[in-house]
């Protein structure tokens, strides 16, 4: 699936989180997917909260996998793992540079990097592991 692709999937399958996301880049095994700044994402102190980190992370990787094996909506995350490691920056979008490290018949593992809009320092690590439901 393209771009294009993703996004029409995303807006048609997950109506209700469309609008937090952008796609900006897909190419084979890797996604770059923003995180769009919005100030119900924020906890006090002025940061982005961990659970919008964490859905942009599972965003990012699904629609990865999505991008490579065509729309099976009904994958579904296994296993997650994520470091917060600085603050975000409050007021700017978060981006998520993801790649599939396997991609297999029945499992998935990603990998993503997770930056405040034009910082170089991540704010984020997190692996994810997708079961990918059998062909009927």
């Amino acid at each position: 699936m393209d771009r294009a692709a993703l996004t029409q999937f995303l807006e048609s399958e997950f109506p209700q989180v469309a609008q937090m996301f952008a796609i900006d880049t897909v190419a084979p095994m890797e996604a770059t997917i923003r995180l769009l700044n919005d100030e119900r994402h924020l906890r006090p102190g002025g940061t982005v909260s961990g659970p919008a980190m964490f859905a942009l992370a599972d965003v990012s990787v699904y629609l990865a996998i999505m991008a490579m094996i065509g729309p099976k909506a009904l994958s579904v995350t296994t296993n997650c793992a994520i470091d917060f490691m600085r603050k975000p920056i409050a007021g700017v979008d978060l981006i998520c540079k993801t790649r599939l490290l396997k991609l297999g018949r029945v499992l998935a593992v990603g990998d993503c990097l997770i930056y405040s809009e034009g910082h170089d320092a991540a704010v984020a690590r997190a692996s994810l592991t997708y079961s990918i439901p059998p062909d009927r």
